[in-house]
């Protein structure tokens, strides 16, 4: 990675913002978000452009999306009782968090990402700075790589795999770098009407199609009727492993985890303070998708779940025709990461320069080029990883312990020092956040142990070949 045009300032500075803000180089009083957008409005190429509603669109846009339907088999493992629970407690604790991080951004302006929400709360550290920027750039590109080999899932299964996977993945790749090419998360944020529209056509084929069909046709034990009729349970089936059951809550997590992106969604809206209204609206949808439709397809598929649900359907029709429409948020929710950690880095390459913000050839074929190399690792990590599901555990180990829970913490007692027990609310969100603090380790410390554990037993059997023609039809 190209070193930034401006160096950091000595602790007693602030970094200056990736946006190209000049109000305050030289350490003074911060800016006011008033202050940093008339700034960005004086520029060829405007970032701080997005109202709430449009905000809310991208919200949708990220979480609606394919690992809702991996749910049903978290509650397959967990039971009806854990699973829901940890469900329940999974989206409060989102909110919770998100609210807090706005807080914090509100009193902070000059955060753009969230490399720069841990230089704050971590005591305008550049240690913090830069490792929240490797996360960034492991974490989005990662899943990057994971919504690749889903878009080459995607055209196996819909083409009978009718080429090799690997062309799949190359086509994927190619859709994502040509849709990543706007440069404001306000023109993504249209693209994420159509990929949340498509994701909740694909969710309501599949329970329909689930509801109407005889029996399922796959689980992981084996064909049906090989583990008997279906049934669902209250609790963990005896022989559930306790990795299994932690892999299924990191699972779960994961879905409720994307704050990952949300500082940079408050610093290109025109109005930040706006923010809750948008988050109101994500809740308000995440909550009936992320609960019903897998409780749904749990009770019609139940010891049957597989993840994505779709590989589960007897009915190859029908599974084709559910599982079509995930091409969309596919490619779309990979963009939105892609925005993301793009502009981590194009900022860094062009600080201050007016190419920064201005229609250039210059600037437009720096910003190409860093998506290209974007997608094009990501590309290749779809091709090497034998299993991006165990991946994705380990992300979400490794990465939404902090980015979920952790910083939030650390966030909520920066606000708060020397106030925490001031008065009954005020103690019962102390209380929360400690909470949220020690789930955060939790997942940090046996969650990761059980993410690793589960790759080495993925690993001690047959593994897919790096660059594999073979079939990835579900």
């Amino acid at each position: 990675m190209s070193k930034p045009a401006a160096t950091y300032p000595d602790e007693k500075q602030e970094p200056i913002p990736g946006y190209a803000d000049p109000l305050d180089s030289n350490g003074e009083s911060s800016p006011s978000f008033t202050a940093l957008i008339a700034e960005d409005h004086k520029h060829e190429i405007k970032l701080r452009t997005m109202s709430w509603q449009k905000a809310a669109w991208l919200l949708a846009g990220d979480q609606v999306c394919l690992a809702i339907m991996a749910q049903t088999w978290s509650l397959s493992v967990l039971g009806w009782v854990p699973g829901i629970i940890t469900m329940v407690l999974a989206g409060a604790f989102f909110w919770i968090t998100s609210i807090t991080m706005h807080k914090y951004i509100m009193e902070n302006p000059k955060i753009k990402d969230i490399c720069d929400f841990g230089f704050y709360v971590f005591g305008k550290s550049r240690i913090a700075y830069e490792f929240s920027g490797f996360m960034l750039l492991a974490n989005n590109i990662l899943l990057i790589g994971f919504h690749v080999l889903t878009g080459a899932k995607v055209l196996n299964t819909l083409s009978d795999h009718s080429l090799c996977t690997v062309i799949f993945s190359v086509i994927a790749t190619l859709m994502g770098i040509v849709m990543s090419i706007p440069r404001t998360l306000k023109n993504v944020s249209f693209m994420s009407i159509f990929s949340a529209t498509c994701m909740g056509i694909a969710i309501l084929l599949f329970l329909i199609f689930a509801g109407i069909e005889k029996a399922p046709l796959y689980g992981y034990n084996g064909d049906y009727p090989t583990d008997g009729l279906v049934r669902t349970y209250a609790f963990p089936l005896p022989g559930t492993t306790w990795v299994n059951c932690v892999n299924a809550v990191l699972n779960i997590t994961f879905l409720w985890v994307p704050q990952i992106l949300f500082p940079t969604f408050i610093a290109e809206m025109e109005r930040p303070e706006d923010f809750p209204k948008s988050l109101a609206v994500l809740v308000a949808i995440s909550v009936f998708l992320f609960i019903v439709p897998p409780a749904i397809g749990f009770r019609y598929l139940g010891q049957y779940s597989t993840a994505p649900a779709f590989g589960s359907l007897g009915v190859v029709a029908y599974k084709k025709a559910s599982f079509a429409f995930v091409i969309v948020p596919t490619i779309v929710i990979g963009v939105i990461y892609a925005n993301v950690s793009a502009k981590f880095i194009y900022f860094r390459i062009m600080g201050k320069s007016r190419h920064a913000h201005s229609n250039t050839f210059i600037g437009w074929g720096a910003w190409i080029a860093v998506m290209a190399v974007i997608w094009a690792i990501a590309f290749i990590f779809s091709e090497v990883v034998p299993s991006m599901g165990d991946f994705l555990s380990l992300l979400s180990a490794a990465f939404d312990s902090f980015f979920g829970f952790i910083y939030f913490a650390v966030a909520y007692w920066q606000l708060y020092k020397g106030k925490l027990f001031a008065g009954m609310g005020r103690s019962f969100m102390t209380v929360i956040h400690i909470i949220i603090m020690f789930s955060g380790l939790f997942l940090l410390g046996p969650g990761l142990y059980a993410a690793v554990e589960a790759i080495i037993a993925d690993y001690s059997g047959a593994t897919r070949p790096a660059f594999s023609c073979a079939n990835l039809s579900i």
